[in-house]
């Protein structure tokens, strides 16, 4: 448990890791403290805005909607990694989740999965609104990832928090979807690697690609890690390509994986075509 940052310590913690900050109107005092209590914090939620455009999603989050006024987040990411800070205090953002949940991020233990909503969250956490549709195919550029990273590792060095300390909201509250799109196992795995080195510092690159999160084999997607999984399936002995591999996963990507899965030793459920970390890791896609 921490008390929270002020806006001046937030404030440098962010741009010593190297995120660019843009101050929004009157940020700082912009809170709803009226409320209730805002703290002590216990960890950094990454949240999509389920918008499009930069000056819109920011307007949303600092002015909330009929029946859930702002600030709806702490920070709102662009696209471009740019940080809006539309307020400092309680935050309408976190909702009600799982007190068994918030057990497990006091003492920084991921996965979190909740069960039932019954425990304030806008009083333990910060949050951080990412400007995507949260369709599953509005794409997540690497600028505004890497913002993600940096905003959750700043807060976690501030406070000396572990990445066990960032969740997604879908992590927090049952029935919530979002941040979708990226996996957040992943990203905590990238906050680890920055909180590894001095803030403002690019940790250096993984060779391999890490893995996207089974979902984002399921959606379908048209990405180089596709062209580069196929590859590495071919020089494996695993191949059912016509022709390719290409960028669009498909059919043929899945029957090549399900034998890839079965030389690693799997069978039945276990080797599907849908690829799974433990076989992902042993693959050793090249980092794209």
């Amino acid at each position: 448990m921490a008390t929270p940052l002020t806006a001046d310590k937030l404030l440098a913690a962010l741009r010593a890791e190297g995120v660019k900050v843009i101050e929004y109107k009157s940020w700082r005092t912009h809170n709803r403290n009226s409320r209730g209590a805002w703290g002590p914090v216990n960890g950094v939620m990454i949240h999509h805005t389920a918008s499009t455009g930069t000056a819109a999603s920011v307007d949303l989050c600092y002015d909330g909607y009929a029946g859930l006024p702002g600030p709806l987040c702490h920070g709102v990411v662009d696209k471009s990694g740019t940080v809006y800070m539309v307020g400092h205090g309680r935050a309408n953002h976190a909702g009600s989740g799982d007190r068994a949940v918030l057990d497990r991020l006091i003492a920084e233990t991921p996965p979190y999965k909740p069960t039932v909503n019954n425990t304030d969250g806008n009083a333990r956490m910060y949050g951080f609104e990412a400007v995507n549709l949260g369709d599953g195919k509005d794409p997540w550029p690497e600028a505004q990832l890497d913002a993600i990273e940096r905003v959750s590792a700043a807060i976690c060095r501030a406070h000396g928090w572990t990445a066990g300390s960032v969740l997604g909201h879908l992590e927090w509250q049952r029935g919530k979807v979002d941040p979708r799109g990226f996996d957040m196992t992943t990203m905590r795995e990238r906050v680890e690697r920055r909180l590894k080195v001095s803030p403002g510092a690019r940790p250096a690159a993984p060779r391999f690609e890490p893995f996207p999160g089974a979902d984002f084999f399921r959606r379908y997607p048209r990405s180089p890690i596709v062209t580069a999984m196929g590859r590495r399936l071919v020089a494996e002995g695993c191949s059912a390509y016509a022709q390719g591999p290409g960028p669009q996963w498909t059919v043929a990507d899945k029957n090549s994986y399900a034998k890839w899965q079965r030389k690693c030793g799997f069978t039945g459920a276990d080797a599907d075509g849908w690829p799974g970390r433990v076989s992902w890791d042993r693959l050793k896609v090249p980092k794209v």
